[in-house]
């Protein structure tokens, strides 16, 4: 992934407040940030660390302060190993496996986790939280393990390889800094900081949290909200290309069925369509015309009312994904005005396993759609007249056109149909002797939906060759002209950067594929999925799509009467004072 200039103006961290936009920009664009310097907050950090001391003075107990951790929590700790406890925590959770997770999943973890700590409800000194803000100025990334977390005391094994990395706990704990992987300790002496001995709870604060499953979550929903806006843009040209009819999204059709997506989806449509001179007339249709229908098939004409249950539930998903990057998570919780301790669970990830599942499920239906439109317009029965397979010079007759590319297509799509399979309801009930008996696989469903959305990157990407090249076609049998004078002006921006990220901009009378020997398709494919990948030129042809499309995540009910602007985020009004 390309690294991005870092944004100039740092993102301050106060326990409330961020969006997923500003994850992003930490993570894979490098904004640096800051712990914010109010009063408020550092006092709320301050009391509730102050009460832990106060509890092991008063030889209160305290789960996981002067006891020992889950089914063992009944083991009592002396004073004196409160802090061998803390660290011992961070050894006997160095147990993971697989890849590494990549850089921008561990930014984003790091940043949750200084978010969460700031809310001033887990009894940890501020220095700690200053130590994640140095990790992520400074481009620090702790090694950690793709397995290991099954959600439910949060992530306890990735998060123990961050926590271990930040104080520097031993060699065993390794980073990447500066494109080298080195232990913590001596990365720490190149910056010139000091290991941290941990104190009483910190361990379990810095442990026992959603930081890396809710992460990589905000992650997905992000680039879920692209691939939604592709394959609309994708839907946009395919139904030019089909010389289908704006009819079916007709406002009048939507008002006698206002579910907010399917309003949104059709609304979206007429906007991608308006002013397009490939589009059939539905008015326009004659009795008896041989081979058109009286009315467009399902894929075309029940777009809304199919993709309209997927942009709600994404607009839900990321509702849900924000709350979550603006909790405590750890256990237990300090009321830093009382001294009150609270035993509870808002370390499981249940919201993001569910919700990561369902991200996953709605992926496939948008894949399938798209499936079912590249069937329409490679087969000359129902696309209208384009020619089979959309070759592109007929009078060449070993011209097979894009045979390959929907073979290739329909083996990917099964994949993201099969990772939409949930994984939440599977979740083993001995873990930790039984203390863990229910668990939300959160951590996994959240890596399983990063796959998932590699995939529809590939998938898009072969959409994305199919819809230039039949327009193009189209164009030619309607016009004889190029698509570019043809095509609606919103859908313009991403045919032309299709074609110019693939080297074919420059004869725009010319299909993109004439001759099936003229280019090789993988090396397109590769192009646009990276593009895809990084944030690149396609997301921008289509951005006044997404805008709406996050907006939309916001308010759905009142998205399209322009009164939400920007993305909210959870009030600051729970933390402690």
């Amino acid at each position: 992934m390309e690294i991005k200039v870092p944004i100039s103006c740092p993102l301050t961290i106060e326990g409330c407040g961020l969006g997923i936009p500003d994850l992003i920009e930490v993570s894979r664009n490098r904004r640096p940030v800051r712990l914010s310097p109010s009063p408020m907050v550092l006092a709320g950090i301050e009391a509730s660390r102050r009460r832990i001391g106060e509890a092991i003075g008063a030889s209160r107990p305290l789960y996981g302060v002067n006891t020992g951790f889950g089914g063992m929590g009944h083991v009592l700790i002396p004073p004196e190993d409160a802090a061998e406890l803390q660290h011992n925590l961070m050894w006997f959770l160095k147990a993971g496996s697989g890849e590494r997770l990549p850089e921008p999943e561990v930014r984003s973890a790091m940043l949750l986790l200084a978010n969460a700590l700031a809310r001033g409800a887990s009894g940890i000194r501020p220095e700690l939280i200053e130590r994640l803000v140095v990790f992520l100025n400074e481009g620090v990334s702790p090694h950690v393990p793709s397995l290991g977390s099954i959600g439910a005391s949060g992530d306890l094994v990735p998060l123990a390889a961050i926590a271990g990395a930040l104080i520097g706990l031993d060699d065993a704990f390794l980073v990447e800094h500066r494109g080298e992987s080195l232990p913590a300790p001596k990365v720490l002496e190149r910056l010139g900081l000091r290991p941290l001995a941990l104190e009483a709870k910190e361990g379990l604060a810095l442990v026992n949290g959603t930081a890396v499953l809710t992460g990589m979550a905000a992650g997905c929903v992000h680039d879920a909200q692209v691939v939604l806006a592709v394959s609309l843009g994708i839907h946009a040209l395919a139904i030019q290309a089909l010389n289908a009819s704006a009819g079916p999204f007709d406002p009048f059709i939507h008002r006698h069925k206002p579910h907010p997506g399917q309003i949104f989806a059709a609304v979206r449509m007429r906007e991608l369509l308006a002013g397009s001179k490939l589009l059939h007339r539905a008015d326009a249709w004659p009795p008896g015309h041989a081979g058109r229908l009286i009315q467009d098939r399902y894929s075309i004409r029940c777009l809304p009312q199919f993709l309209g249950p997927v942009l709600d539930a994404v607009a839900v998903i990321a509702a849900q994904v924000r709350t979550e990057m603006n909790s405590t998570t750890d256990n237990p919780l300090i009321d830093g005005e009382s001294g009150a301790t609270f035993h509870g669970g808002n370390f499981l990830g249940q919201y993001i396993g569910v919700g990561m599942d369902q991200l996953r499920y709605f992926l496939g239906l948008v894949v399938k759609h798209l499936d079912a439109q590249i069937a329409l317009l490679v087969e000359p029965a129902f696309s209208s007249g384009l020619p089979a397979s959309l070759v592109g010079n007929p009078s060449r007759r070993v011209n097979m056109g894009l045979k390959g590319l929907q073979i290739g297509a329909n083996s990917i799509m099964p994949l993201i149909l099969h990772l939409g399979n949930p994984l939440v309801p599977h979740f083993p009930t001995h873990a930790e002797q039984f203390n863990q008996n229910i668990n939300s696989q959160g951590f996994g469903s959240a890596n399983l939906a990063r796959q998932s959305l590699d995939l529809c990157r590939r998938y898009l990407a072969h959409g994305l060759i199919f819809a230039v090249q039949a327009v193009c076609l189209r164009a030619r049998l309607l016009a004889d002209s190029d698509a570019g004078a043809s095509l609606s002006p919103e859908t313009l921006p991403l045919y032309e950067t299709v074609r110019d990220l693939v080297g074919r901009r420059s004869d725009p009378r010319k299909p993109l594929v004439f001759d099936d020997h003229e280019q090789a398709l993988d090396a397109w494919l590769s192009v646009l999925t990276a593009d895809l990948a990084g944030g690149g030129r396609l997301e921008q042809a289509l951005a006044p799509v997404l805008a709406q499309i996050r907006r939309h995540a916001i308010d759905p009910v009142r998205v399209d009467s322009g009164e939400v602007a920007v993305e909210e985020s959870p009030t600051c009004g729970a933390r402690q004072s």
